[in-house]
């Protein structure tokens, strides 16, 4: 299994809307990096949802139901889309603040590539997270 965390703006697409759709295709996806993470996910992989430009915080985690295939978006074979759920809203939302400041964290991607949307977390990343977020597993 692998973890990921993708990145929405809560204005554009946020984690309420995502819960009230009970799914969704993670499309329009334009970054090479990005496109390898998509094609990497797995059917039931975990994937935390980060509210990116207002909130800064990560809020929720979807499950993958579809891996990749051509995004409907574009006619472009090169792109790729996902289908997520969503599996649990996180207990308390952690914030860009407190992941900056968390030791455990320092190496995250989220950090160190901050323009990228969508990125592999390692699974001591995402135990950190729910442990600051006082999420179960």
């Amino acid at each position: 299994m692998n973890y990921w965390l993708v990145k929405s703006e809560p204005t554009v697409y946020s984690w309420q809307e995502f819960l009230k759709d009970g799914q969704s295709c993670w499309s329009g996806v334009r970054n090479y990096a990005a496109r390898i993470h998509l094609n990497s996910m797995k059917k039931g992989d975990p994937v935390m949802y980060y509210h990116s430009n207002v909130g800064l915080e990560v809020v929720g985690i979807a499950k993958v139901t579809k891996e990749a295939y051509q995004d409907p978006t574009t006619t472009d074979e090169r792109w790729v889309a996902v289908d997520l759920k969503p599996f649990k809203t996180l207990k308390t939302p952690v914030s860009l603040k407190t992941i900056k400041a968390e030791a455990r964290l320092k190496d995250i991607a989220l950090v160190r590539i901050g323009r990228l949307s969508v990125m592999p977390l390692t699974q001591i990343e995402y135990d950190v997270l729910l442990e600051l977020s006082g999420t179960k597993k």
